[in-house]
């Protein structure tokens, strides 16, 4: 897989290149926001992943990250020392697909990249017979992926429209955590977990439904159907 690293600190991107082609990756690596932007043009430019650092020296990596989406449907996995659920919501937002939180492991960051490759390619593999889904509202175009509340339409990410289309299938009915992160996240890996969490907070702030997905403490989240 051809990944695009972003990341200033040479030293940093020389050590982590290495480490990333011994686990097979094709590593190049830009050190700015312009040089990534640069780098993904024509679309996407083959790359599988974008490793992105949000402490670039031209651009603030969220407003990198917003240039991204706009161009490619690349995953983008964000690389970012605050962990504060605020910021973390605002890059998913932005359009990113994962996040990770430095300092990091290395185990935990291959871990994510091959979630959103896999998950990127299982969409492109793979398709749904149902077409909409109407929850009182809210409807959920599955072939365009779009989704409106009352008419207007919601911007949401591709996870975030992934976990929102899955609980809908069956409203009411409580979906384990394990069992989301297999499905939207298509891994069983563990540290996922805090990635959901995120991922609910924002679906429940972007639709302005806080009560739309319920969590079922122990066990997981399920969709409660609004009134018509």
């Amino acid at each position: 897989m051809r990944l695009l690293l972003v990341e200033d600190d040479n030293h940093v991107a020389a050590a982590l290149s290495a480490v990333l082609a011994r686990h097979g990756f094709d590593v190049t690596h830009a050190r700015s926001g312009e040089e990534a932007l640069r780098a993904l043009v024509p679309e996407g430019n083959g790359f599988g992943v974008v490793l992105l650092d949000l402490g670039l020296p031209d651009q603030d990596g969220y407003e990198v990250c917003g240039k991204i989406r706009k161009r490619t449907s690349t995953p983008v996995i964000m690389v970012t020392a605050r962990s504060d659920v605020r910021s973390r919501i605002h890059g998913l937002n932005l359009g990113a697909d994962d996040y990770v939180v430095k300092p990091y492991d290395t185990g935990e960051l291959l871990a994510r990249i091959h979630a959103v490759s896999r998950r990127t390619v299982h969409e492109e593999a793979t398709g749904s017979t149902e077409t909409e889904l109407r929850l009182g509202p809210v409807r959920i175009e599955l072939p365009t992926r779009q989704v409106s509340v009352n008419g207007s339409v919601v911007q949401l990410t591709r996870k975030e429209f992934d976990l929102l289309a899955l609980l809908a299938q069956r409203p009411g009915v409580v979906f384990r955590r394990e069992q989301i992160i297999s499905e939207v996240w298509r891994t069983s890996w563990e540290g996922t977990g805090r990635t959901l969490e995120v991922h609910v907070a924002s679906l429940r702030a972007k639709l302005r439904m806080p009560a739309l997905i319920e969590t079922v403490r122990g066990v997981g989240y399920r969709l409660v159907a609004p009134a018509a």
